[in-house]
This record gives structure tokens, sequence and C-alpha cells, in this order.
């Protein structure tokens, strides 16, 4: 290998992808609120509704193991890629119920299939003893190219007042052209294990799978609810959430490869026990905020729990078959995603009634959430996947 193709390696192609989504999907996040509630002229069930739809293709990951029958992993990533900001550069193009449902079925569909097919890749990639401070260090980039987004984001609503539609087209094609520069410059990778390709479903990961059905559960209170809290309650404008969004990545640029560190020294057990006794602090907030600055504060905290979420993903790499990866990515985002798909529709329509309840399930989701975590072993392997109720 020459010198300048020394940079052309798996680990760098990770890091590499990783830039693309914080510039596409943070975009398209960042201005929808404000986008649904002043062009479309969304209210929460609405709102609900859409969050659904974008979540049906998570719901679907599992299809990635027979797509994968005619198109290897890392190709099938930059097409996913391709999918995810060419549907964020036609948003702003569709100010409508039914035009946001459509160019939001495929916006999501690039993400979900990439988000899966990242994992199991990373897995693959990655030995176990670099997994957590690795992942930690693609979310530190990733928040990096998040703060350059919402800094760009801020200055192109503030400065030069674009209209939505021109935003979205920007960033979108922006990340499509990074996604090309991407295909073309990096060579295809050896898995060092084949994967399966059928569905796999084993009872021994049955804590993996719990775990990650909650995450999804709890993950919809904050993406759709807490940012939809932000602009109808306290009347934040786009730019404000920029400027919220900017500080979130700001956190987690600065920490989250020190909390992929701090996983890997501490553990599994002890990360998410940390990560969801902090989170029934943050709910219950929500549900009792007067004010939008101890509002915004919850909302910081909030996505900064987001990081400790990685140790779900090394939790199943420490006891998963190697060839399971694909397979269990795949299936592991669909159950991460029957709440997903149920939650906003359900929850929007509660909305209507008590913003605060919305946040008072949260909290008990979060409970739950404890409650399985406590169950993994100190060191979790093949064969010591549960601390009790094994199920072989």
């Amino acid at each position: 290998m020459n010198q300048f193709a020394q940079w052309k390696t798996p680990h760098n192609f990770l890091l590499a992808i990783s830039i693309i989504v914080p510039i596409a999907f943070s975009s398209w996040m960042a201005l929808l609120n404000n986008f649904v509630i002043e062009r479309a002229n969304f209210d929460g069930a609405d709102i609900g509704l859409l969050q659904s739809v974008r979540e049906i293709p998570g719901f679907l990951a599992f299809t990635v193991i027979f797509v994968l029958l005619f198109i290897r992993e890392q190709r099938f990533m930059l097409l996913s890629l391709a999918m995810l900001t060419l549907g964020t550069a036609i948003t702003g193009f569709f100010p409508s119920v039914v035009g946001l449902l459509l160019t939001t079925l495929l916006m999501s569909t690039g993400f979900h299939y990439f988000e899966t097919l990242k994992q199991s890749l990373s897995l693959q990639w990655l030995s176990k003893e670099e997994a957590p401070e690795a992942l930690g260090k693609f979310v530190s980039v990733g928040a990096l190219a998040s703060l350059l987004t919402y800094g760009a984001l801020w200055v192109c609503l503030e400065i030069f007042h674009l209209e939505f539609k021109w935003i979205y087209l920007l960033f979108g094609g922006v990340g499509f052209l990074l996604v090309m520069w991407i295909a073309v410059s990096f060579p295809e990778f050896e898995a060092n294990v084949t994967q399966n390709k059928k569905l796999v479903l084993r009872k021994r990961y049955w804590l993996y799978y719990a775990l990650t059905f909650m995450s999804g559960a709890r993950r919809q209170i904050f993406t759709v609810f807490a940012g939809f809290l932000m602009v109808e309650r306290f009347g934040y404008s786009a730019a404000d959430i920029t400027l919220l969004f900017l500080a979130n990545y700001g956190f987690n640029f600065l920490f989250a490869k020190k909390i992929g560190r701090f996983i890997g020294i501490v553990g599994e057990r002890k990360a998410l026990t940390f990560e969801y006794v902090g989170l029934i602090g943050v709910f219950v907030g929500y549900a009792l905020v007067e004010t939008a600055e101890w509002a915004a504060a919850l909302y910081i905290v909030d996505h900064l729990f987001f990081a400790l979420a990685l140790a779900i993903k090394t939790y199943l790499q420490k006891i998963a078959d190697p060839a399971d990866m694909a397979s269990t990515a795949g299936v592991s985002f669909t159950i991460n995603h029957i709440a997903a798909v149920v939650i906003p529709v359900t929850f929007g329509l509660v909305w209507l009634v008590s913003p605060a309840a919305v946040f008072y399930i949260g909290a008990t989701m979060a409970a739950v959430s404890l409650l399985l975590s406590l169950n993994i072993p100190a060191k979790p392997a093949e064969g010591n996947e549960v601390r009790v109720f094994k199920w072989n």
C-alpha cells in the first residue's frame, strides 16, 4: 500500500460516513418543527402522524438482510446515504401533509438502512477492546459536523434569511456530494466473518432486544415531543432551535469520546444505570417545567444521555456470534421501531389533552429500562448474557 492510500482504511471510512448524517438529517430535524408549523400548519396530531411515518422504514429494517443477498453491505450503505440526502434536499418544496409524508418516507428509508448497516459494519470491523472508544469517537466527529451544520443553519436563517426550501436543498445537496466523494475514494473492504444471510432471533439475546425496544420508545419522547414543546409552548424560533442544537452537539463533541472510554472502563451495566436514573429526572422535569430556560437545560442534558446508549451496542458485540451482526442489526432496528411507529401518533393524541402526561409516561419507560439494565452481568460474554432469567 503506498503512503497516499494508507488513509483508506475501514476506520477512516466509518469516520467519513459519520459526517453525512449530521449534515443532512440534522438539518432536516432542526428545521422540521418550525417548517411544519409555519409553512404546513401542523398541529400535535399531524406531527405525530409524520413522525410515525418516518419510523416505518426503521420498523422494516429487518429487510436489510434480504437486500444483502444482492448487494454488499458497504455499497448498500452508500446507496442508503444517497436516498437520505436526496430526500432532505427536496423536503422544502412540498409544504403539505401529503408532500411531507412522501419526502420523509424517502429520507427516512435511507437513514434507517444506513444506521442499520453502520452498526453492523462497525461491530464487524472494530475489535471488542477498541469498540467503545471508537464508537464514541464517531459520535464526537458527527457532533463536530453537527456543530458546523447548525452554525451554518443559523447564518442561513439569521444573516441571509433564506427560505426553508433553499436551506433544505443546500444541506441535502452538500450531503449528496460527500456521498459521491466517499463512493469513489474508498475501496470495498472485506469482512472478517461471513454474515448470516437470514433472519436471526436468538433467545439468549432477549435482554438486548428488550433494552433496544425501550430505547426506541424513549427516543421518540425526545425526538418528537421535547422539540415540539420548545416551539409550541415556549415559542422558540428556527434560529433558537438551531442554537439549542449547537449547544447539544458542542457537549457531544467534547464528551462523546470520553463517554465511550467511560463505558469501556465501568462496563455496560453501570453506564446504562446512570443513563436511566438521569432520564427519569429529565422526563419528570419536562412535565413540570415552566420556563424556556429550564426547558432548554433539560433538552441539552437529555441529548447528552444519548451517547451512553452506545453501551447497548457494545453489550451486543460482547454476547453475540460475530456472524450474527448484520442480521441482528436489522432485527434490532425493527424492534427499536415497534414503539417508534406507534408512539408518535398515539402520544400526539395524548398531547392534545395533556402534554405533561406524555413526559410522565416517558419517565415510567426510563424506570423499566433501569430495571432491565440491572440484569446485565459485570462482564458480559457469549454464555454469560444475563445475571438472571437465562433463556437458551
